[in-house]
């Protein structure tokens, strides 16, 4: 019998590995992987990544300016070393994220994508290999738009909540999204204070009605489900087009015979009666609507916020080093 990760596989999902560790993504054979700011900052801890932290250093001295400056470029050298790593050990493509204080600054997101791929192609990696990672805010989308459209940079909208932030994210030719699918679970848990089977997943039901939008208007935006918190939200979600998961995880369904039936399929969407939106050209209504949901407003702003607290933990590590 096919392991439960090769099972999963089969059911056409592209598995991705959601780690920064490199070190341990090649066991999996995932297609692609992910990283962002919490990811990096636990592998960077690790002694057989010191290397790369040394690295980022060098270049940062090199870089010179103020010391703000140097550990602003370090810690962007120290994300394109970890994916240049990556990139090693998977055949497809690495995300790399932007800045999350920069969440709610479109002009600051673009010029940060953009010295981010200049980084990568001065190591020799085609930005056809990278994925800007950019949080699914307005001015997020706005950035993803401008990237895909003027510079032909592929992003992965983040941190994504809600249909409203999907459809946006589609409309602005988004290359591919991650609705996180663990941490809507973790609030209505602690919302409704009850457990939730896997079919009852809220998580789960967030990805199956934004892959069912996507294909029902032929949109062509790689809906990949993130932040699992067991194996059941996985298997609820086989057949969407991307699954990326932990390495815990990953080896859980490597180590399982479990079946693993398909259970999504764009076919099927396609005879749903599903209401069509337009958010492009209307900041106001994707506010007003997004601002509805009070479960996606608090997941986005925790995401933000973390985010930013472990680049700045980052940060301080790289300026202790800097220092030294």
């Amino acid at each position: 019998m096919p392991s439960s990760l090769d099972q999963l596989k089969s059911t056409g999902t592209v598995v991705v590995s959601d780690s920064g560790d490199f070190a341990s993504i090649a066991k999996y054979k995932p297609q692609d992987a992910t990283t962002n700011p919490s990811l990096i900052l636990a592998a960077s801890k690790k002694a057989e990544y010191a290397n790369l932290i040394d690295k980022a250093v060098e270049y940062a001295k090199k870089h010179g300016g103020s010391q703000d400056d140097q550990v602003d470029a370090a810690l962007d050298r120290l994300l394109v070393e970890f994916g240049k790593e990556i990139l090693k050990v998977v055949p497809g493509k690495v995300s790399t994220e932007v800045d999350a204080r920069f969440s709610f600054d479109t002009k600051a997101s673009v010029d940060k994508a953009l010295h981010i791929i200049e980084l990568y192609e001065k190591e020799g990696i085609s930005k056809d290999r990278v994925l800007i990672k950019i949080a699914s805010t307005w001015e997020g989308i706005k950035a993803a738009e401008i990237l895909q459209r003027d510079h032909g940079i592929n992003c992965n909208l983040t941190l994504m909540f809600s249909l409203v932030q999907a459809i946006a994210a589609a409309e602005a030719g988004a290359f591919l999204i991650s609705p996180f699918v663990g941490r809507i679970l973790d609030w209505f848990k602690a919302a409704h204070k009850k457990e939730y089977k896997k079919e009852e997943d809220p998580g789960v039901k967030s990805v199956q009605s934004i892959f069912n939008y996507y294909k029902k208007f032929g949109y062509k935006t790689i809906v990949m489900g993130a932040s699992f918190r067991n194996i059941g939200e996985i298997t609820e979600l086989a057949g969407c087009d991307y699954l990326t998961i932990s390495p815990n995880l990953l080896e859980e369904l490597m180590n399982s015979e479990d079946a693993v039936p398909k259970k999504l399929d764009a076919k099927d969407a396609v005879n749903l009666n599903i209401e069509k939106k337009s958010y492009i050209n209307d900041e106001p209504l994707f506010r007003f609507d997004f601002n509805e949901d009070q479960m996606a407003v608090e997941k986005l702003r925790e995401g933000i916020s973390k985010f930013a607290a472990d680049a700045i933990t980052l940060k301080d590590i790289l300026k202790q080093k800097l220092s030294a």
